[in-house]
């Protein structure tokens, strides 16, 4: 690290558990985001702050009016840009240093694949099932750590899922593919603005912990957030011996 680094992040490098080694890990990691909204704006913003090297964020979609009310990553000034670029232009004024690659697509499975190979980490900050799973597939044949978040209305969701560990669950274990979920969508129900920035912030906090390797992750866990008390709730996840894609061939 070079003088100006060693200032930026003196912060973390003060944490025993992080130190210069751990922020160096930070520097060389490589996190994509899926999804550029609600939980990636928070997420993201934390990733860049925090000097994670290579920041990849990938959505189709363009900025708008009504994003703003919770997408802290985007401006009334950006609405109508794709919302990569606007939060490109975010994390770049935020943190000048690092590198972040602006995806404006639909990733489908080949691409989700490519960019869990080239990944240290993947934060699902998606708002469909269909998306969440595929990005669980990529991560799991990837053998890559992914950190998947979701709110809606005042009730908000977090966990990890790493394929490295034995025995270890994956989304698909939690919410099976052949079930029949409704996707919710906060145009017609809803979304507490701030509840977001909590659970984007803390996807933040658990994918800087398995990159740079300390302390406890959510791997096996499944964090639910109430809102209207602010109460959280950690229920136990386990892996399914039946489950189509991270079942071990033998």
């Amino acid at each position: 690290m070079n003088d100006n680094q060693l200032l930026r992040y003196s912060r973390h490098i003060l944490l025993d558990d992080i130190g210069i080694e751990g922020q160096e890990r930070l520097l060389a990691a490589h996190a994509v985001v899926i999804g550029a909204g609600g939980l990636g704006s928070p997420a993201a913003l934390y990733l860049a702050a925090s000097g994670v090297g290579r920041i990849t964020l990938v959505d189709d979609d363009e900025v708008d009016l009504t994003n703003l009310q919770r997408q802290v990553m985007h401006t009334t000034a950006r609405v109508g840009q794709p919302k990569v670029e606007s939060g490109r232009t975010a994390l770049l004024a935020l943190n000048p240093e690092i590198e972040v690659v602006a995806l404006c697509e639909r990733a489908g499975p080949e691409r989700l694949l490519e960019l869990a190979r080239s990944a240290t980490v993947v934060l699902d900050c998606s708002d469909n099932f269909a998306t969440r799973h595929a990005v669980n597939r990529a991560c799991v044949a990837a053998g890559v750590p992914l950190v998947s978040g979701a709110v809606i209305r005042f009730d908000g969701q977090l966990s990890v899922f790493d394929p490295r560990r034995e025995g270890a669950p994956c989304y698909a274990c939690l919410f099976p593919e052949d079930s029949h979920y409704e996707d919710a969508a906060c145009s017609s129900m809803g979304v507490f603005a701030p509840l977001v920035g909590v659970v984007g912030a803390t996807q933040a906090a658990e994918a800087i912990k398995l990159v740079v390797g300390i302390g406890q992750p959510l791997a096996g866990r499944l964090l639910l957030l109430e809102g209207r008390a602010m109460e959280w709730t950690s229920i136990g996840v386990a892996h399914n011996p039946s489950c189509q894609v991270c079942i071990k061939p033998g």
